[in-house]
């Protein structure tokens, strides 16, 4: 996973560079026309045309049925009992082309995910630094030695809090200007670093430094994973959630962005579907 991340990575962000000083939604709606074109060519190419299409009406002829015999209730009820059947038919269909589609759609949503899904902090806010380590199978409770180098521009507005039921580290975090920067931090004479971006523009984010694991680094794609085996586990920051404004609406969640891509991306699919010749 790290060598798909590190070939993704820059790809990503030079695709995602025009539309940096642009509002979210701009990005999301240029973005959803690719990627629903691509699943729409890939459901075509997969999918068994000619069988979808034969569900299909057989469905529609259930509906005109229960419209035609809407007196007789042994008729409605055997003409919906056919629906359901044809309607777990045609889901069963659509499995297969999912199967193409899904590893893609996949590894497109996190890497965007990390663009529009969290906002950078701006000048007088805070946000909480939490480095979690591995545990100590010495000295369980103990507290190791640690330390935080503050580049200019940030500073800790609290003393940090050490859990030792939780093996935590946390600090509070002010930022005083724009800027991008890699803090380090010192745990038991290894030096450790993370990235925190203070922006408004729309670019790469990393709330976390992951584990070295497939899934958290499928997740969390944007930094290199930590060492495993070492003295920390992951390092997360606590970006806000970002937004996305709709006809004046601000839609303020971390998947909000999500929501409106698929949309849409199936706007983007139904509006092309014939055009392109795939029965959905």
């Amino acid at each position: 996973m790290k060598l798909i991340n590190n070939l993704l990575r820059p790809v990503f962000d030079l695709l995602q560079s025009p539309f940096v000083g642009l509002p979210a939604f701009v990005g999301i709606l240029v973005w959803s026309i690719p990627i629903g074109i691509f699943a729409l060519w890939v459901f075509g190419k997969t999918s068994n045309q000619e069988r979808i299409a034969d569900v299909k009406r057989r469905i529609h002829a259930g509906l005109f049925e229960i419209r035609l015999f809407n007196d007789d209730l042994g008729a409605i009820m055997r003409a919906q009992g056919e629906i359901l059947r044809h309607v777990l038919h045609y889901q069963a269909l659509a499995l297969k082309p999912m199967i193409f589609i899904l590893p893609p759609l996949v590894l497109v949503m996190v890497q965007l995910h990390q663009f529009y899904g969290f906002r950078g902090p701006r000048p007088g806010e805070e946000v909480l630094l939490t480095v979690q380590l591995a545990p100590d199978p010495v000295e369980p409770g103990g507290r190791p030695e640690f330390s935080l180098e503050l580049p200019e521009g940030l500073h800790a507005s609290m003393d940090p809090v050490w859990v030792p039921s939780l093996r935590q580290i946390t600090w509070r975090l002010r930022v005083e200007d724009w800027g991008d920067w890699d803090l380090s931090i010192d745990i038991d004479g290894t030096q450790f670093s993370k990235t925190i971006c203070a922006t408004e523009q729309l670019i790469r984010l990393s709330p976390e430094r992951p584990p070295h694991t497939f899934i958290d680094q499928l997740e969390w794609p944007s930094e290199q994973p930590l060492d495993e085996g070492g003295a920390v586990q992951s390092m997360t920051l606590g970006y806000a959630e970002g937004s996305v404004g709709i006809l004046g609406w601000e839609f303020e969640w971390a998947f909000a962005w999500m929501v409106v891509f698929f949309v849409l991306s199936m706007v983007v699919a139904l509006v092309l579907r014939k055009p392109m010749g795939v029965e959905l």
